[in-house]
């Protein structure tokens, strides 16, 4: 068996060291050539525990080999990103685009798989695609849906052993994608119909969201009438049927960020709870941006000038590196759009990574600063010793 891996990011990159991991050959594909150099010298380009281990060891023995372009083999998996426009609608151009490289390879009997998450209905017109230009693929083609679920820094332990959810074109083509994922996956195989797979993902995803909205207005709630919100929620949460989430200062990563709008853009008309959800959550971040500036302006008067003002953690969430879709740096720029001296800090991004945001120390930039805004809840915060006479924000529950 070889397998094509299309996509070489988050998901694509630990799947294809998982692959050749177990002494199947797989061709790697990116269309950034810099990312395929990386991998073909041995290393990785981006922060994932044991993952490098993985692919120099994969590269070491030639099981993984990294290219632009794909190549002949038994199976093709599509992992590639799924963003949104502008009018929150989904652009599935990176996903069409990875289906159109693999065609020419395409042959009778062959296996592919798109794990990308996808509206419903992607992969039919995926197959539909497909099937335009190779009518000689017709009823000789496998295509299946398998979604993805696993957590950012904890990614090769969740891939081997979460629970897969597959979903086939036809029951040929489910059996199939199943005995494929097993060769790695030790958690269990829920087959089921390729719309049902994909809505499992979106549906994961937005259940999340709108608990995590519901947390998040909780707090605005709870600003506007003097409560603590912790000490709400550790009491609310004694409920045995209650489980309050943590606030945070909105909702980032490249999931629970996206995925609720692909449900939103093709049932509009009856996903209200939904689409209120990630208003909220979207309104949870402008509501921090106002916070901060308010309580800047109050420091102004008593300092004669604009405050320096520390936004500790950039990432999208707690103890990873991943800055996708974070609200910590949507907050960062909008402060900085309002001309406001800012020192950032983040201990697992040197430098703000593509953000292009330069980075200090957590010591140095209590030091610095007048304001210190706690964004993001990682561990490294909560031993750090504050001055007295600093004013901190706390917008994600790190001193409490």
């Amino acid at each position: 068996m070889k397998v094509v891996v299309v996509g070489l990011g988050y998901i694509g990159l630990p799947a294809a060291a998982l692959i050749s991991g177990k002494g199947i050959p797989v061709h790697g594909v990116d269309i950034n050539e810099k990312i395929v150099t990386t991998i073909n010298s041995g290393k990785i380009h981006f922060i994932e525990p044991d993952l490098e281990g993985l692919i120099h060891n994969a590269v070491t023995k030639k099981l993984l080999v990294a290219d632009t372009k794909p190549a002949e083999a038994d199976v093709f998996v599509i992992s590639v990103p799924t963003p949104i426009l502008d009018n929150f609608n989904p652009d599935l151009n990176y996903v069409e685009n990875a289906v159109r490289s693999v065609i020419p390879y395409l042959q009778k009997g062959n296996l592919l798989i798109i794990e990308s998450t996808c509206p419903v209905g992607t992969t039919e017109q995926m197959a539909e695609l497909i099937f335009n230009l190779r009518p000689d693929l017709k009823n000789n083609l496998h295509i299946a849906y398998c979604p993805e679920r696993v957590l950012p820094g904890n990614i090769i332990h969740e891939l081997t052993s979460n629970d897969r959810v597959i979903g086939g074109l036809d029951e040929a083509s489910t059996t199939e994608a199943a005995n494929f994922y097993r060769q790695f996956v030790n958690g269990a195989m829920h087959l089921t119909n390729v719309r049902t797979a994909e809505m499992c993902k979106l549906v994961e995803n937005a259940s999340r969201d709108v608990s995590i909205a519901f947390a998040n207005e909780l707090s605005m709630i709870c600003e506007e009438a003097n409560i603590n919100t912790n000490e709400l929620i550790q009491l609310a949460n004694r409920h045995p049927r209650v489980n309050i989430l943590n606030p945070g200062p909105g909702v980032g990563g490249h999931c629970i960020a996206i995925d609720p709008w692909f449900i939103v853009s093709s049932y509009r008309d009856h996903s209200k709870l939904i689409e209120q959800a990630r208003k909220v959550n979207l309104n949870k971040t402008e509501w921090v941006i106002e916070k901060i500036i308010s309580k800047a302006k109050e420091l102004e008067m008593v300092l004669g000038r604009k405050p320096i003002i520390a936004c500790m953690g950039l990432t999208y969430k707690a103890d990873v590196d991943d800055l996708r879709e974070s609200p910590a740096i949507e907050i960062v720029h909008a402060l900085k759009r309002n001309y406001y001296d800012i020192v950032s800090v983040e201990p697992h991004a040197q430098n703000g990574l593509q953000e292009k945001l330069e980075t200090v120390s957590m010591e140095h930039a209590v030091k610095k600063a007048d304001l210190i805004v706690f964004l993001v809840a990682h561990k490294q915060f909560r031993s750090l010793q504050i001055p007295g006479e600093k004013t901190v924000l706390d917008f994600c529950g790190v001193k409490n």
